[in-house]
């Protein structure tokens, strides 16, 4: 019987799960083949469109609104878990194994569940635990728990992240002119160089929050989104070993992992949280000052494919 892991944040989703109808919830594993049965009717909210928030404006002459943006709402996902020991010595841990996982946290874990071959997770908390005490539940540890969680982000999320990685535009050298001159065959066109452009592709149907690390020696990084030229860019030089990191979803921006460099955005740089990568492809272009040309400079591009 897996024993639940509470200390989850940074793991990856749904490791645990092996077949379809599982659930992966605190390092528990729930579903078949588990002493944690999903009740027949399975999940609620996980598969639904999330309650949408809209901005329309009532026309004040005329039916209907003027159409506003529509922003999803918190994700609330409950299930009805049948507790069931094979033996009624094994009640007990059954039960603190459940009670472990589903305690309070106030921090969000991986919510990950496998259906038709596929797995998805989201950022959640348990927000609801009930175990009715009856006769069969003491005498043999049989039980119907129900359970809810909140998911503050409504996206689901797969479970590979996926990677990009581009250094700055770097011109070809063209032909090589052997000593004395003139050319040779085969002809020698040196090394390919860098566009400084990358493709990130999100295989999802809605938006996902990248998260972007600029590698130096760079000075004033930028990364444009070449669909509609929206990009981020930071007035910092960074060192060979330094490593500025910024979180669209969280709209945060530290260097080495420590030390908050929001204020360093310039005028033309977007809000973090506006910078995401629509479902499909996107193409990326890293650029800099134009005294950075070292190669060594890089920008690395993360994020998980999202769903509805």
């Amino acid at each position: 019987m897996p024993t639940a892991q509470l200390d989850t944040a940074t793991s990856a989703p749904g490791s645990l799960i092996s077949q379809d109808g599982q659930i992966e919830w605190a390092g528990l594993l729930m579903g078949p083949g588990t002493p944690y049965q999903i009740d027949a009717k399975g999940l609620t909210g996980w598969d639904d469109l999330p309650d949408l928030e809209s901005a329309d404006v009532p026309r004040p002459d005329q039916h209907g609104s003027w159409p506003g943006a529509q922003w999803a709402k918190p994700r609330t996902v409950s299930a009805s878990v049948w507790l069931l020991p094979e033996r009624p010595d094994q009640a007990r841990a059954v039960a603190e194994a459940f009670r472990a996982a589903t305690r309070v946290h106030s921090g969000e874990q991986w919510l990950a569940v496998r259906l038709h071959g596929q797995i998805l997770a989201c950022r959640a908390r348990v927000d609801r635990r009930a175990v009715p005490t009856d006769r069969t539940y003491l005498l043999q540890g049989i039980g119907s728990a129900s359970l809810q969680w909140l998911c503050t982000d409504p996206r689901r999320y797969g479970a590979d992240e996926q990677y990009a990685r581009t250094g700055l535009p770097a011109p070809e050298p063209g032909l090589l002119w052997h000593p004395g001159g003139g050319l040779e065959w085969p002809l020698e066109w040196g090394a390919a160089g860098s566009t400084g452009t990358v493709t990130a592709v999100n295989a999802g149907d809605a938006p996902a929050t990248p998260v972007i690390e600029f590698q130096g020696p760079v000075v004033r990084p930028s990364l444009t989104r070449l669909s509609d030229g929206r990009q981020i860019e930071y007035d910092i030089t960074l060192a060979e070993s330094d490593v500025l990191t910024v979180d669209t979803g969280a709209g945060t921006v530290t260097l080495n992992g420590t030390t908050s460099r929001l204020y360093t955005a310039t005028a033309r740089s977007t809000p973090e949280q506006l910078f995401h990568l629509d479902p499909g492809v996107t193409s990326l272009a890293f650029r800099a000052a134009p005294e950075s040309a070292d190669p060594r400079a890089a920008v690395t591009v993360s994020w998980r494919n999202a769903h509805w």
